[in-house]
């Protein structure tokens, strides 16, 4: 067996350990590597960009006078739309519930598989690895590049620089791109941008998602992991002896040591010390030192760690994915006690997550197509008439959330003898009022109600506004107050 097999210049433990608290920062330089979990990255980085990229150019038809795009946030009319779903201004809360659903599935998941998330779907490790592999590409693998940027600056080595930042540039622009469609119609904003013809605003955006993923996949990499995502600082919070990690058999591995071909394996470990695990790591750590807030659990350490093992004839998984229950069994010579799926903490996640996905889906699904919203004017708070009436007025807010123009009648309710009158459709007081509005849109109304002063029995009294559709039979109510002089 040859030295280049199990022999890295990955720092050791010792220089590791040896640095002073405060230091800058030090280059990690991720060796490329092949098997199980590598792959499974690659699989996962295709569909998560091929996501991101071509779903803006989805196209959902909605009807006349409506965005054909299926996923858009349209900020200048304020609303989000997912395929056949709308979401109005005035119900963020189901936004708020996603995010409550999203950090809840987190939970979940973290108390299984550790941090999944990280290692696989956070756009931060997306996109670093993408960098890293047009890097590759460029300037070689990690012996190479390290040779490379010891070298002194020469012709080659300023082009060779200077293509691979043109090619992060052009990723981070696609991205930058792509995200500013999320917010405007793709086909439109794409030509805008290419003939210069998009806003200020859509141009400063376009440079700040482009500037932003530049630096943190090109430069900070695992910066932003260790020093910049809160996530690593609260995880293990979610942790718990039957939690998969990735894991290091210390049992197994020590006393560990370097190895030469035909030597016996007789009162020593399976780990050679040929630190391929601190090699291949995208955050520069050694996992053999245990669980760290720097290990985004990818498990690229597994699979280095199973190449070595099988070239020297070893046993695979000394690194690995297990649960601290299960190492303690095999070190004590026990069986392999059983994947605990159910637990306390993951059933209570589970159905917190069933809970609030369901009452969303419900609220969802029987959501009238109707809403309306009563502001009393405050200056002035009423105004007594010629004959003694009392005045109070009102601003109507009609939300047609269909996309054809209704009608509805307007009632006051509440407090006997009262008249409505709105401003612009007649001087005629009457006890209801026919108003209407255009389709998917806020129709906005100044009403005046009159009550007899004998009616008036303080300063405030409640009612009600009621709007109907007769055409649907729908109905909505809402309550709001009488304001009058002092007994």
């Amino acid at each position: 067996m040859s030295d280049d097999i199990i022999v890295h210049d990955a720092p050791s433990v010792k220089e590791q350990k040896a640095q002073p608290m405060y230091v800058g920062r030090v280059q990690v330089y991720p060796k490329d590597v092949r098997g199980t979990f590598r792959r499974i990255k690659w699989i996962v980085l295709g569909v998560l960009l091929a996501i991101y990229y071509l779903v803006p150019w989805i196209r959902w038809d909605r009807g006349p006078n409506a965005p054909d795009q299926a996923v858009l946030i349209d900020m200048v009319n304020r609303r989000a739309y997912f395929f056949f779903i709308e979401i109005w201004p005035q119900e963020l809360y189901y936004l708020a519930g996603l995010l409550i659903l999203a950090a809840v599935g987190l939970f979940f998941v973290t108390s299984l598989f550790g941090r999944l998330w990280c290692g696989y779907s956070c756009p931060q490790t997306v996109w670093t690895d993408l960098f890293m592999w047009v890097e590759r590409r460029i300037e070689g693998d990690r012996a190479q590049r390290i040779r490379f940027d010891k070298m002194p600056m020469t012709a080659n080595k300023a082009v060779r620089k200077a293509a691979k930042h043109v090619a992060w540039i052009v990723i981070a622009m696609l991205t930058g791109g792509a995200w500013i469609m999320y917010f405007n119609d793709a086909p439109t904003v794409t030509a805008n941008l290419l003939t210069g013809q998009a806003s200020g605003k859509v141009y400063f955006f376009f440079g700040l998602f482009s500037l932003t993923t530049y630096l943190f996949a090109g430069w900070a990499r695992e910066q932003v992991c260790t020093y910049m995502c809160p996530w690593p600082r609260f995880q293990a919070a979610m942790f718990d002896e039957d939690t998969l990690t990735v894991t290091y058999q210390r049992w197994r591995g020590e006393p560990r040591g370097k190895y030469r071909k035909n030597e016996s394996w007789e009162g020593r470990g399976d780990c050679i010390d040929c630190n391929a695990c601190v090699a291949v790591c995208p955050t520069g750590i050694d996992i053999r030192d245990g669980q760290q807030l720097e290990c985004i659990g990818c498990g690229l350490c597994v699979d280095a760690c199973n190449e070595v093992m099988g070239k020297i004839g070893r046993p695979r998984e000394l690194v690995t994915f297990d649960t601290e229950a299960n190492q303690e069994a095999l070190e004590d010579g026990k069986p392999r006690p059983r994947f605990k799926l159910i637990r306390v903490r993951t059933l209570f996640y589970a159905l917190l997550f069933a809970g609030i996905g369901t009452a969303m889906l419900v609220s969802l699904f029987f959501r009238g197509t109707l809403d309306i919203n009563v502001l009393h004017d405050r200056n002035p708070l009423f105004v007594t008439l010629s004959n003694g009436d009392i005045r109070n007025g009102y601003t109507i807010k009609i939300l047609n959330k269909t996309r054809e123009p209704r009608a509805f009648v307007l009632e006051f309710e509440g407090i006997p003898g009262a008249a409505l009158n709105v401003v612009g459709l007649g001087e005629t007081d009457a006890d209801t009022v026919l108003l209407s509005a255009d389709p998917d849109s806020v129709a906005t109304y100044q009403v005046f109600v009159r009550v007899p002063r004998a009616e008036v029995k303080g300063a405030s009294a409640p009612a009600t506004f009621t709007l109907s559709d007769p055409s649907r039979g729908e109905r909505v109510v809402y309550e709001t107050v009488f304001r009058g002089p002092e007994r």
